[in-house]
């Protein structure tokens, strides 16, 4: 597996400032992206851990079947499978400092899977990273068809367009320009990079196609360093209060 620093061009660091999210083509070989994808079959082989209460699972509804609760995501996921733990790279020249992992889900996005409102990934937690980016890595083809992820460009400049409460808040459409939303499309190998402020949003996957993706979240050393560990203790505090809000009790990692 080639893990070493993605190469960033001068434009890509352009378009990173300007838009707030940059794409490098190609930077995984096939038998990278081969191998990623047989380990995402592996892990859809883990159902002594596909659980509702388990925290470390995302369920979502399917548009084409009704069915309510599907299984989508792993979240965390590099603790429990060595090839994504490789593909966690620091991105350093993007940032032009080290960088720290914050955070890694692998979305798994089946036929029928509803996708993501609008929303921006950074929440106004005390000590929340405010140079919170997201590398996306692709294991399937992603396209419209089948519920890539589309961001809107230039809005990172204003920061959080939602409350500071510490909660998280999907954001009205009004608040973006159509015009500006551009759609990840992604071929097996790429790389997509995106801030945590970059509004964003993916349609249901209305294709016959997965769209498995890696997602792995940086902060910059210097804005609070190594803090992955302590992001998951309070992201599954917050969880807890949430299911119970809905009933859900006696949540559980594993």
């Amino acid at each position: 597996m080639s893990v070493a620093v993605a190469p960033v061009t001068d434009e890509q660091l352009r378009q990173w400032d300007e838009d707030g999210y940059t794409v490098v083509r190609g930077r995984f070989n096939l038998a990278d992206m081969t191998a990623a994808r047989a380990e995402a079959d592996r892990l859809m082989t883990r159902t002594d851990l596909m659980d509702t209460k388990n925290l470390r699972c995302r369920w979502q509804p399917n548009v084409v079947t009704g069915e309510s609760c599907q299984f989508e995501c792993f979240d965390p996921v590099i603790d429990i499978s060595p090839l994504c733990a490789s593909l966690a790279y620091v991105l350093a020249k993007l940032y032009r400092e080290p960088a720290c992992l914050f955070k890694d889900k692998l979305i798994f996005k089946p036929p029928g899977a509803k996708g993501y409102a609008l929303h921006q990934d950074w929440i106004g937690w005390p000590g929340f990273p405010r140079s919170f980016l997201t590398v996306l890595v692709p294991f399937d083809r992603a396209g419209a068809d089948n519920g890539a992820t589309e961001v809107f460009t230039g809005y990172h400049h204003n920061g959080s367009l939602s409350p500071e409460d510490g909660d998280y808040h999907e954001l009205s459409t009004d608040l973006v320009d159509e015009g500006r939303g551009v759609i990840l499309e992604l071929e097996p190998g790429d790389v997509a990079i995106f801030g945590g402020f970059v509004p964003h949003q993916s349609a249901p996957n209305r294709s016959d196609r997965w769209r498995r993706q890696l997602y792995l979240s940086y902060n910059k050393e210097s804005d609070g360093g190594p803090q992955r560990a302590k992001h998951y203790a309070e992201f599954h505090a917050w969880l807890v209060k949430k299911y119970a809000q809905y009933g859900k009790i006696e949540t559980h990692f594993a």
